[in-house]
């Protein structure tokens, strides 16, 4: 019977010790109530960036899915 030697961990991933340190203070990170706090104008900039990249990713979809409509048709 031949006895495992565990295998060395990578430089930078850290142990339990790092793990736990993660979960309890930096992450996961969340979003429920990100727009409270902060001033009036402050929330109502991230309100329209937010919908600007919202904007941005309908743009993107559809021009994808134009392109695929176009592909097809041109077969």
């Amino acid at each position: 019977m031949t006895e495992e030697k565990p295998t060395p961990k990578r430089s930078g991933e850290g142990g339990w010790l790092m793990a736990f340190a993660f979960r309890r203070w930096a992450g996961p990170p969340q979003v429920q109530g990100a727009v409270q706090g902060g001033s009036n104008e402050a929330r109502e900039a991230w309100k329209q960036d937010l919908e600007r990249r919202k904007q941005w990713s309908r743009e993107q979809r559809e021009r994808k899915r134009a392109e695929r409509e176009a592909r097809r048709e041109g077969r």
